[in-house]
């Protein structure tokens, strides 16, 4: 059956992008790990902070995950041991349940001697978290642009412009995606669905043709961020004024609450940047951790099991619990 034991890399990512609603997303430089091997007995041990709450037996979502991939299959369920570590803050807005699909898409898949190619593996995904950018971002890495009819998803992965980066604004609290969708509207003006479609296309253009000009300009949205704004004090100031900070542009991240602005990696503004968005959220009673992350461009990599980051000394395992 193939590998009988297997360890997986996987990014964060971030979706919409401002217009891209559903549709476009990159992959970002922080990771979950997931462990995956054949087994007696099926155990899961989740390692490090902020997995409070997460499951330890069947009902846990990468063992679900890693079912359904065998089914699809055609082979047997085997029992399986699961280690997970994650640096992506759940419920934030940078795909961290996307990440645990695809981490455990990607291990189950290698583990199973590799029954499905890169398209069964984003079908399955999209399938499992209701739309394609997330899940899309983390599988392919880089930018993506996805679209699902509810049946199959349709993907193309562009590269980065080479000098774009990004800083992250996250706040100190969570926000349930759910909440986020509820915020927003049944039906739309046809203008704001034509505003759009003209700035989600132009986005687009403007990374495939490294037209970082363009972004801040082509970043704009009338779909989701206004009715979500009020969820998140500070976000419309943030995303007002990143440009005239140094930002190439700004977005909410995913259905938030992490507000991204897109940067030039070696812009020398950088620092009055990350003052606005800090003292802006700060104005508004928020307090959040800035990160500078770069475009993943790689998606899920198997790595050797002793790179494992569970396998750190003791003293740095402070929020191991085990089933």
């Amino acid at each position: 059956m193939g590998m009988r034991s297997v360890l997986v890399r996987v990014p964060a990512s971030t979706a919409n992008l401002g217009p891209g609603f559903d549709s476009l997303g990159m992959a970002l430089s922080l990771y979950a790990w997931v462990g995956m091997r054949e087994s007696d007995a099926t155990v899961i041990r989740l390692h490090g902070e902020g997995l409070e709450g997460i499951p330890t037996d069947k009902s846990n979502l990468i063992y679900k995950v890693a079912q359904l991939l065998y089914e699809e299959a055609g082979l047997s369920v085997p029992e399986l041991e699961i280690d997970m570590y994650s640096e992506i803050p759940l419920t934030r807005g940078l795909g961290s349940s996307a990440s645990a699909i695809v981490g455990a898409l990607a291990a189950a898949n290698e583990l199973a001697g590799r029954p499905l190619d890169k398209d069964g593996l984003l079908q399955l995904a999209t399938r499992l978290e209701g739309h394609p950018d997330n899940v899309g971002a983390s599988l392919y890495g880089g930018l993506i642009v996805a679209a699902w009819d509810g049946i199959r998803a349709d993907l193309i992965r562009l590269e980065p412009p080479a000098q774009m980066g990004t800083v992250v604004a996250i706040p100190r609290f969570q926000l349930a995606t759910e909440k986020a969708r509820h915020a927003l509207p049944s039906e739309l003006p046809m203008k704001d669905a034509v505003f759009n479609v003209g700035r989600s296309s132009l986005l687009v253009a403007a990374f495939a043709t490294g037209r970082l000009e363009l972004i801040a300009s082509a970043m704009r949205d009338r779909l989701h961020q206004p009715y979500r704004a009020p969820l998140i004090p500070g976000m419309a100031e943030v995303l007002e004024g990143a440009a005239e900070h140094g930002a190439l542009g700004a977005a909410l991240s995913g259905a938030g609450p992490t507000l991204l602005a897109l940067v030039e990696r070696d812009s020398s503004r950088l620092a009055e940047l990350e003052s606005f968005l800090t003292e802006t959220l700060e104005a508004a009673g928020i307090g959040a951790d800035l990160l500078r992350l770069q475009p993943d461009l790689d998606g899920p990599v198997v790595l050797d099991e002793n790179e494992a980051p569970w396998l750190a000394p003791q003293g740095n395992r402070k929020g191991d619990r085990q089933a």
